[in-house]
């Protein structure tokens, strides 16, 4: 039963703890402290990400909520801009409306008058036609029954009643 792997060798211990501590010293100077640093400057990397969205998130709420208020003020002045141009269109609509009636009675007034004048003339003309037929025919009549005198007084006596039944 001797077993040289159960059987402690004072020379294979020391040199086995040796070995371990050579190991360990080398693998904490080379591979621990670098990898421990490593680890800290990721972990301060992703400290610093993280710190950096929530900023970024919160600035980020920030301008939507500007943008909200800043699309709700655009609204309600265009709401009001186009509000203010349906009056101002109905009030100009309005106005033109009231001016070309304006115009129209206006027109029709003027055509009335025109009208009337021109009735009028016409009147006048007819009845300055009627009497100067009217003298013609009668002192057609006349000149073979009446002398110079007498046609001259019937003349001025029938000018005078024209000019009576006009007034």
């Amino acid at each position: 039963m001797n077993n040289p792997l159960i059987q402690p060798d004072p020379g294979l211990f020391i040199w086995t703890i040796a070995t371990f501590l050579v190991l360990a010293w080398a693998l904490r100077r080379f591979a621990w402290v670098p990898l421990l640093q490593a680890l800290e400057a990721r972990e301060k990397t992703i400290a610093s990400a993280v710190e950096n969205a929530e900023r970024a998130r919160a600035e980020l709420e920030k301008v939507q909520a500007n943008s909200a208020t800043l699309l709700a003020d655009a609204r309600r002045e265009a709401s009001d801009v186009i509000a203010r141009a349906r009056a101002d269109a109905d009030r100009f609509r309005e106005a033109m409306r009231e001016k070309a009636a304006g115009e129209a009675a206006s027109i029709a007034r003027n055509a009335e008058q025109q009208i009337q004048r021109e009735t009028a003339k016409a009147v006048e003309q007819l009845r300055q036609e009627a009497v100067e037929l009217s003298i013609a025919i009668a002192s057609k009549l006349i000149q073979r029954n009446l002398s110079k005198a007498d046609n001259d007084q019937l003349i001025q006596d029938t000018v005078r009643q024209l000019s009576e039944s006009r007034n």
